[in-house]
């Protein structure tokens, strides 16, 4: 009985996943998860990303935290229509969640749609918010055994930003090593070596943004 319950409950979120993610297609809007541990550099890379794109197309940024407003406030200063969902304890972002902000969303005069999930590796990934996309950020400094440890995470993304580059000099990481270990879990996962601070290495990924965009409008 359990198991049929949870079943049921898992159910509803998929559903409303796939409603959102027709509400997007509808308005011709490209989105994509972000996720990432707390400090992997997620919301640094989104500032960097907004900054890049704003200057061709309008970008909105969902954000989720358990608390404060403080990332929506930094991607805002970067040009984005940003909506901060408080948690409040919740580990995740559920596709309710993300509904109730698209429902109020003007969808028509986006481009472009992030949805930075809670700072987590676990609870996200079996959660899907209705984008069409998913990428997951990971910082040099928290080693090369993520992939193997939370595989689930990694087989869910498309790509892989891996953070922080400018710090292989001091950190015993090695990047060759952390990218193979990678692959072994998603060997079809884009993967860009990347500085969130200095936005070294990131036109990969603001040309694969891009290209997603342009798929997008062409469906509208």
């Amino acid at each position: 009985m359990k198991i049929r319950l949870a079943q049921s409950a898992m159910q509803k979120y998929d559903i409303k996943a796939e409603q959102n993610a027709r509400l997007l297609a509808k308005s011709g809007v490209f989105a994509v998860d972000v996720m990432g541990s707390p400090g992997a550099g997620k919301t640094e890379i989104l500032e960097r990303t907004v900054e890049a794109m704003v200057q061709d197309m309008t970008v909105g940024v969902i954000e989720g935290d358990i608390c404060t407003e403080r990332d929506a406030d930094r991607v805002r200063a970067s040009g984005a229509q940003a909506v901060q969902i408080n948690t409040e304890g919740a580990c995740h972002l559920d596709a309710h969640m993300v509904g109730e902000v698209l429902e109020n969303m003007t969808l028509g005069e986006l481009d472009l749609l992030f949805i930075e999930n809670v700072g987590n590796l676990i609870c996200p990934t079996r959660f899907r918010s209705g984008a069409a996309e998913r990428a997951i950020v990971l910082s040099l400094p928290e080693g090369t055994d993520k992939p193997e440890k939370y595989p689930s995470m990694f087989r869910s993304c498309a790509v892989a930003l891996v953070n922080k580059i400018d710090l292989i000099d001091v950190l015993p990481v090695d990047l060759a090593e952390l990218t193979l270990e990678i692959r072994r879990v998603n060997p079809h996962m884009r993967i860009w070596p990347v500085c969130a601070r200095t936005a070294q290495g990131m036109e990969g990924w603001y040309e694969w943004l891009r290209e997603g965009v342009r798929r997008s409008a062409a469906g509208r």
